[in-house]
């Protein structure tokens, strides 16, 4: 096992100094029962690959580059990991429209969706990573102050990347707050396990 690969490459947000987890330091925080240190690990690793590159604070950026479209579909991405951490899949291979339906019914901060997680997996997730393009009427922005309107099926996606870093957040949180050898726990360690092995291959 090559354990120097890295899993996460971040910097801290209160020292400003670039943080490697390596696949040894992540087998030793497991070992060590560091509870908070996986936590944080993960909630860096896929806030740094999912959510920040849209937080880039530069106006030219903001004007012509930024896009609701590309934020949706790394809000998908997103939402297809958090799904296979809590679930303990290996991969996500068939259960992508069951991760949907299941996300949306239980976070609390997409309850405008909790009803639509197989309408927003038919028609946003598959229609834009896979048509490059929304179906079914539905509609991305990044004006406005609410995350959805139903009427004109429109879907802001500068709330719904804020909403989806509160639940990355909220994943964390539960993770420190559980028991090491809780079903929580057991599933992100199963997780983890076909990261790791997947590193090495």
């Amino acid at each position: 096992m090559t354990k120097n690969i890295s899993l996460a490459k971040y910097t801290d947000p209160v020292t400003n100094k670039e943080i490697n987890i390596t696949i040894d330091k992540y087998l030793e925080y497991i070992k060590n029962k560091e509870k908070y240190h996986v936590a944080d690990f993960l909630y860096h690793r896929l806030h740094s690959r999912y959510l920040k590159p849209f937080m880039f604070d530069d106006i030219n950026y903001k004007k012509k580059y930024k896009n609701g479209f590309s934020i949706l579909a790394n809000c998908c991405l997103l939402i297809e990991t958090l799904e296979s951490f809590k679930n303990g899949w290996g991969d996500s291979y068939n259960k992508s429209e069951i991760a949907f339906i299941q996300f949306f019914k239980r976070d609390k901060y997409f309850a405008e969706f909790n009803t639509k997680g197989k309408e927003f997996y038919k028609n946003v997730r598959c229609g834009i990573l896979h048509q490059g393009e929304t179906t079914g009427g539905y509609k991305i922005t990044r004006n406005g102050k609410v995350l959805f309107d139903a009427k004109t099926k429109t879907i802001n996606a500068y709330i719904f990347s804020t909403r989806m870093e509160k639940s990355l957040d909220a994943y964390k949180k539960q993770l420190v707050d559980s028991e090491w050898d809780s079903e929580v726990w057991d599933n992100f360690r199963t997780k983890m396990r076909k990261i790791v092995e997947n590193c090495n291959h």
